[in-house]
């Protein structure tokens, strides 16, 4: 915690002012600065991580949680490894990457020892794939991409590596060279499809999107998804069976009327979380884990998609050990702890 620091001139000042320092009221004490970071705006992770650092802010005067929402979660992860920033939004798949130095870590040496210094806060689903077409486009399936202009997700993050895979090993189309990959950030691509500059807009998020559920309001669209006689290809599977991934169902009707799908979408879904650094304060984490999920709980019935963020979901895929602040919390909110979690 910050705190103020008296130079020689001020401690010859005398005992009054000691005094008077001693007094002042909590209120007027420094709160603790702490650097949360995530994805941009329009993504479901951002939505969750500025509620739970908006519910902080307001209920624990000793805490102030800024939030950043630049950067890639690859360098987010290993900042927060290092002591650098106090939380940031990683995955189950990020984390077997990292401690296996493997992929974007390949080239890390410290990659495996920096992965132990992580701890879970709470996991929460990040949901599941959408994506979407207008109706009018006359787009039914993956195989209808070709030659369009397709969002698959920031270029060299994971979304766009996932949709890249995805589109490939349901339809066998090549990104680049059976349809154009339009390469924006989360908020530019939501802005960029509701203008109708695109075909295809792929979002990994919790059902109802508020982005998704603006543009149904007064467009029909659809949601595209895997075959079912796609579910146990090679391709499919290596994308379903990775650490915090599955096959999802985006259900018929969620997004109203003019969600134009006649029956539930297969698609995948995806887990994710908050960590922080295994130095982090007991007491602090387990006060931010306890009073996040209380706000949560008094906030769902104006934010539906809060429905999906619950303390059992907190260890949805863990795969790496809650921090015993976190661990403490969940315990006493009835949560049956895996003993991956518990390290």
């Amino acid at each position: 915690m910050k705190t103020t620091h008296l130079n020689r001139r001020s401690l010859l000042a005398g005992t009054a002012a000691l005094a008077t320092l001693s007094v002042l009221p909590r209120a007027a004490q420094a709160k603790e600065l702490l650097r949360m970071s995530t994805l941009g705006p329009g993504t479901s992770p951002n939505l969750v991580m500025t509620t739970f650092a908006n519910i902080v802010n307001k209920e624990l005067p000793d805490y102030e949680i800024q939030l950043n929402a630049t950067g890639a979660a690859t360098r987010h992860v290993l900042e927060v490894a290092m002591g650098k920033t106090q939380f940031c939004m990683t995955s189950p798949a990020l984390h077997a990457l990292m401690s296996n130095q493997k992929a974007m870590f390949a080239k890390l040496d410290q990659a495996p020892e920096l992965s132990k210094k992580l701890r879970t806060v709470l996991n929460f689903p990040m949901g599941v794939y959408h994506i979407a077409v207008y109706e009018s486009s006359g787009i039914k399936s993956i195989e209808d991409a070709r030659g369009k202009r397709v969002f698959l997700g920031p270029p060299g993050g994971a979304a766009f590596a996932t949709m890249k895979r995805l589109f490939k090993a349901v339809a066998g189309l090549e990104e680049g060279t059976d349809y154009e990959a339009v390469k924006l950030g989360w908020d530019a691509a939501a802005a960029s499809f509701q203008d109708g500059n695109l075909d295809i807009y792929c979002n990994p998020t919790n059902a109802p999107s508020p982005v998704l559920t603006q543009i149904a309001v007064t467009n029909p669209i659809r949601f595209l998804g895997i075959p079912a006689d796609k579910l146990e290809s090679d391709g499919v599977k290596a994308l379903v069976n990775r650490p915090g991934f599955g096959a999802g169902t985006l259900p018929a009707g969620v997004y109203g009327d003019n969600q134009k799908n006649e029956s539930d979408t297969t698609t995948l879904r995806v887990t994710v979380g908050i960590v922080t650094n295994d130095s982090a304060d007991d007491a602090m984490i387990y006060e931010m884990t306890k009073t996040f999920f209380a706000g949560v709980a008094e906030m769902r019935d104006s934010a539906p998609w809060l429905e999906a963020i619950t303390p059992e979901g907190a260890v949805a895929d863990i795969n790496m050990p809650l921090h015993p602040g976190a661990l403490r919390a969940l315990e006493e909110l009835g949560v049956t702890i895996p003993d991956v979690a518990r390290g």
